[in-house]
């Protein structure tokens, strides 16, 4: 029985895209536009994807500052999930905010993704604030918890 491949994670690139789009899609009700992602990797945003071999399993997009970063998006595949997939990315956008000598890391949640707020609190993220009606939701506007990370 061959060796299982390990778990990478690698810089995103625009061949990536269609395949983030489908998991994209596939996990969020409100996704990202082809054209957000397009953007983000333009701009020189932190973008990153896990993958195994040829199969893409989720991806990250990180903002740096000069002394903060931000998370602005994290998706893992649904068949993926609860395998220690975001943490791993969650690991990988950590260290590499330290390396650029950011003092914190900042993200905003759905008030009601209380799977990824519960990761996020784990890591060490403590809920700071809230943004009222920050995410369309089906009905109306839902908020959206800041959390922030000392480093």
């Amino acid at each position: 029985m061959a060796a299982q491949q390990p778990i990478e994670i690698r810089p995103m690139q625009l061949s990536d895209l269609d395949r983030i789009i489908l998991i994209e899609r596939e996990i969020f009700l409100f996704p990202w536009s082809l054209g957000n992602f397009a953007d983000s990797i333009k701009t020189g945003y932190v973008c990153r994807v896990l993958h195994q071999t040829d199969t893409l399993m989720g991806y990250g997009i990180m903002m740096m500052s000069p002394e903060e970063a931000h998370i602005l998006t994290l998706g893992i595949a649904a068949n993926w999930q609860k395998q220690g997939l975001g943490k791993k990315m969650l690991q990988f956008f950590i260290q590499h905010a330290k390396e650029q000598n950011a003092k914190s890391i900042f993200l905003d949640v759905r008030e009601s993704n209380q799977g990824a707020a519960q990761l996020y609190k784990q890591m060490g993220f403590q809920h700071i604030a809230t943004r009222k009606g920050y995410y369309p939701a089906m009905c109306g506007r839902e908020d959206a918890l800041v959390m922030r990370l000392m480093l």
